[in-house]
C-alpha cells in the first residue's frame, strides 16, 4: 500500500488505467491541482478523497488516506480535542428559585410534559433562539419543583428536567454553541442519575459524540459512542443510537466494513424499541426509518454519493412537512451527495426544495453542510443551475 494519500492515489488512477488528464475531468478538478495532490506538494480534502475514491473505485482507501493524512497534521489538537473530552466534568449548574414550592400531582407534572412537547415541536420548525430562553426557564423550575416534592413525584419531576436539559444541549449545539451543549448533556446525565434512571446519562456520549462527528472527529465520535454501548446501563433505543452514531463515525474514516458491523449492531435494538416508554419523552430523533437516513448520510462519507442521495430522497419522502429541522438536515445532505456524484443540475433541484427550510430552522449543524455544498458548486459556478441558486444559497448563509 502506497505510503502517502498521493501516491495511493496515483496507484489507483493507474491501476484504472486513467490518465491524470482524464481523472482531472472526471472529477472537475484542474490537471495542475491533481498533479499537486499526486506529489503531495498539496494535502487533500475529504471532498476530493470522496469524489476520486467513487471515480476510481477505491473501496473507501483514499478516504481512509486523507483521514490519516489529516490525522497526522492535525495530531497535537486531535489529542487535545480528546483529553478535552475525557476530562471535562464541570456540570452546568442550574440556581434554584427561592421560596416555598408548590406539592404538585400527577396531572399537574403532565402539563409540564405537555408544555415541553409543545416547544420541542416548536423546535423542529424555527430558530433555537425562538425556544432556547423558554426552554431553560422551564428546565429550571421543574428542576426547582423536584427539591419541594416528595417521591414519586420527584423522581418524575428529575427525569423530565433531565430530558429537557438533554434537549436544551441539542438545541444549543443547533445554535452553534457547542460549549452549552455540551454542559446541558452533562448536567442532563446528573439529573437523571438523581432521577433514579441511567438511560440519559448513557445517551449523553451519543450527544457528545455527534459533536464529534460535526467536528469531523472520527476517532472520538467512535470512541464516544463504543462507551455509550459499553455502560450497560443503556436501553435498546440508546444502544442502538450508539451503534448507529459509531457507524457514522466508521463511516467518516473511510472503513466501510466497521460501517457495516456497526450498522448491524443497531438495527436490531433500533426496530425492535418501542418508542415512548419512559417517564421523559423520547431520546434522539423522531423522524421515520432513523437507520436510513444515517445509511444515506453515510454512503457519501464513503465514496457512494450517488447511492447516498438516491437513500436521502427516499427516506426524506415520508418525513412530515413539519419537521423542518430533520428536512433541512437531510435535504442539505442529499444536494451534497448529487454534487460530490457530479448531479449538478439535481443537487441545484433539491436544494431549491431545501432552503426555505434551511432558512426557518436556523441549523449550524445544517449550515456546515450547506458551506461545503457551497464549496462544491463553487467549482460549477458557470454552470446555469448553479448561477440561479448560489445566490439564495449564499443569502442563507451569511444571513447569521
Amino acid at each position: 500500500m502506497a505510503g502517502t494519500f498521493g501516491a495511493l492515489l496515483r496507484e489507483c488512477r493507474a491501476a484504472a488505467g486513467i490518465s491524470m488528464g482524464e481523472l482531472a475531468k472526471r472529477v472537475n478538478y484542474s490537471k495542475s491541482y491533481i498533479s499537486k495532490i499526486e506529489n503531495d506538494l498539496k494535502p487533500p480534502n475529504a471532498m476530493l478523497a470522496r469524489i476520486c475514491d467513487g471515480v476510481l473505485d477505491a473501496g473507501g482507501a483514499l478516504i481512509e488516506s486523507a483521514h490519516e493524512a489529516k490525522a497526522r497534521s492535525e495530531a497535537a489538537n486531535t489529542l487535545d480535542r480528546r483529553q478535552m473530552l475525557a476530562g471535562a466534568g464541570a456540570v452546568l449548574g442550574i440556581a434554584l428559585a427561592g421560596g416555598p414550592r408548590p406539592i404538585l400531582d400527577e396531572r399537574v407534572v403532565s402539563g409540564l410534559r405537555a408544555s415541553f412537547e409543545q416547544l420541542r415541536t416548536l423546535g423542529m420548525q424555527t430558530s433555537p433562539a425562538v425556544v432556547l430562553e423558554s426552554l431553560v426557564t422551564q428546565t429550571h423550575t421543574v428542576h426547582a419543583l423536584a427539591r419541594g416534592n416528595p417521591e414519586p413525584i420527584r423522581s418524575r419531576l428529575l427525569l423530565l428536567a433531565a430530558r429537557m436539559a438533554e434537549y436544551t444541549g441539542w438545541l444549543s449545539q443547533e445554535a452553534g454553541n457547542d460549549q452549552d451543549a455540551l454542559k446541558w448533556t452533562r448536567h442532563a446525565s446528573e439529573l437523571a442519575r438523581a432521577g433514579g434512571d441511567r438511560e440519559i446519562e448513557s445517551y449523553a456520549y451519543v450527544r457528545e459524540a455527534g459533536l464529534a462527528l460535526y467536528r469531523q472527529d472520527p476517532i472520538a465520535t467512535i470512541d464516544l459512542a463504543r462507551q455509550a454501548q459499553k455502560l450497560g446501563r443503556a436501553g435498546a433505543r440508546t444502544f442502538g443510537l450508539a451503534a448507529r452514531r459509531e457507524a457514522q463515525g466508521h463511516a467518516l474514516a473511510g472503513d466501510r466494513d466497521a460501517f457495516e458491523r456497526a450498522m448491524d449492531r443497531a438495527a436490531g435494538p433500533l426496530y425492535a424499541s418501542i418508542v415512548d416508554t419512559t417517564d421523559y419523552p423520547v431520546l434522539g430523533s423522531t423522524a421515520p426509518d432513523p437507520l436510513a437516513l444515517a445509511r444515506g448520510w453515510s454512503l457519501a462519507d464513503l465514496g457512494r454519493s450517488g447511492e447516498s442521495a438516491l437513500m436521502l430522497g427516499d427516506v426524506l419522502a415520508g418525513v412530515p412537512a413539519a419537521n423542518r429541522r430533520t428536512r433541512a438536515r437531510f435535504g442539505v445532505r442529499r444536494s451534497l451527495a448529487h454534487a460530490l456524484d457530479g448531479e449538478i443540475d439535481e443537487s441545484c433541484r433539491t436544494l431549491a426544495e431545501t432552503l426555505d427550510d434551511a432558512a426557518q430552522v436556523d441549523s449550524a449543524t445544517v449550515r456546515t453542510d450547506l458551506r461545503e455544498l457551497a464549496r462544491c458548486l463553487s467549482r460549477w459556478r458557470g454552470h446555469h443551475t448553479v448561477r440561479e441558486i448560489y445566490p439564495e444559497l449564499s443569502r442563507v448563509l451569511h444571513r447569521h
